[in-house]
């Protein structure tokens, strides 16, 4: 098959998927007198995916090479992250001191014009926050500080261990935050957030699959939660059973619950079923500590902290193997660029300063060169421009 005949395949795809109920995800925060907790559906493709543990003290810097001012950070704290598309590249997580971000899609996103602020991708914004938020007033602060440039439509819904939960959109090229009392009912699915909240107050009963009506049933059972008793892993179950409520039968890949008071997450995937609980306690996440990941799809339930690996390349190279495999349009990306995509974070060092860029063997310098971050970072853009340019 030709490059252009392979592009033409593709498009068939991303114009049957480019819509918002193709990135169809849930999330939302539960709270009562003793637990915090946070619920994600992750609703994609392909259930591919790796459970990635980021160390404290580590320079890093935003992939955007086209970007002028890219943004420059040394991670404060540890993280515990789901990534599909390789190391660096969460779709959320939950940091050392308990603070939860998760991402969605949204149409109606623009993210704000070009200005002096650094600027970072919208994967990395999530790493960026985990890596130096402990707060979710820490988060706000740090989205008026740098600038997100992405053609990739996204909001995020945010939590910190006291139960302080935020909406982070970016509408009509700015900023909004929903938090406090213009977040009574603390969930996020695939509409604006007032949106969703104007629709839940004269809905019918949500039955349906729609983002409105899985909206509207997640924050509603949020609410209730306020009232109960539920502590531990009873609370946890209860937020399973939101997840199920809301699950979509063909797309819902991940299911995750974060128990943010006691540093556990939970989760469950399509192919494997069985409820898996990693204690994010019991890593050591010193900048000197090897990183170490973890198969999301791996057979077994319980407590899988201890089957966690140390990181190679070759495991990285292999996820965004699969993952890209196993998207239909991806599968035509180069190897050299999925090379490059898989060596580029191991160029961040432990340290304050900001190390020089180390040069690449050639044949993956010319494939990162040839390579423009922000798509390979939500790769159906990268396809997208690749075939609207040909």
């Amino acid at each position: 098959m030709t490059s252009t005949t392979s592009y033409l395949f593709a498009i068939v795809f991303i114009i049957s998927l480019i819509s918002s109920e193709a990135f169809a995800c849930t999330t939302f925060c539960l709270r009562n007198k003793g637990e915090v907790l946070f619920g994600k559906n992750y609703d994609w493709t392909i259930g591919d995916g790796a459970v990635f543990v980021n160390r404290r003290g580590v320079s890093k810097w935003s992939g955007l090479e086209n970007e002028k001012n890219p943004a420059k950070w040394t991670s404060k704290y540890g993280s515990v992250t789901f990534n599909q598309y390789g190391w660096e590249s969460p779709s959320g997580g939950m940091n050392e001191a308990g603070l939860v971000i998760e991402l969605m899609w949204l149409d109606d996103t623009k993210y704000p014009a070009p200005d002096l602020r650094p600027a970072i991708d919208v994967l990395e914004w999530i790493q960026f926050n985990l890596d130096t938020a402990a707060t979710t007033a820490e988060v706000i602060a740090n989205s008026e500080k740098v600038r997100i440039a992405s053609r990739i439509n996204l909001h995020y819904l945010v939590n910190d261990k006291q139960g302080n939960a935020a909406t982070i959109e970016f509408l009509n090229g700015k900023l909004v935050a929903n938090t406090g009392d213009k977040l009574p009912a603390p969930a996020l699915a695939n509409d604006t957030y007032e949106r969703s909240l104007n629709y839940s107050r004269m809905a019918p009963p949500a039955k349906s699959e729609s983002s409105l009506d899985r909206f509207t049933r997640a924050s509603t059972k949020a609410m209730e939660f306020a009232a109960s008793t539920k502590i531990e892993r009873d609370a946890v179950d209860h937020a399973f059973g939101i997840l199920d409520d809301v699950a979509q039968k063909n797309s819902t890949q991940w299911s995750i619950v974060y128990d943010q008071k006691r540093g556990r997450v939970y989760f469950k995937t399509r192919k494997s079923p069985e409820i898996k609980m990693i204690d994010t306690t019991a890593f050591d996440y010193s900048c000197s500590a090897p990183v170490k990941m973890f198969d999301m799809n791996a057979s077994g339930g319980g407590n899988v902290s201890h089957r966690f690996s140390n990181y190679t390349r070759a495991a990285n190279r292999d996820l965004i193997e699969r993952a890209f495999s196993g998207t239909d349009f991806l599968r035509g990306v180069p190897a050299a660029m999925k090379d490059g995509f898989a060596a580029f974070p191991e160029k961040f060092q432990c340290g304050e300063k900001v190390p020089m860029v180390t040069p690449e063997p050639k044949q993956i310098a010319t494939a990162v060169a040839a390579v423009n971050w922000p798509e390979m970072l939500f790769p159906l853009y990268h396809v997208y421009k690749r075939l609207v340019s040909s």
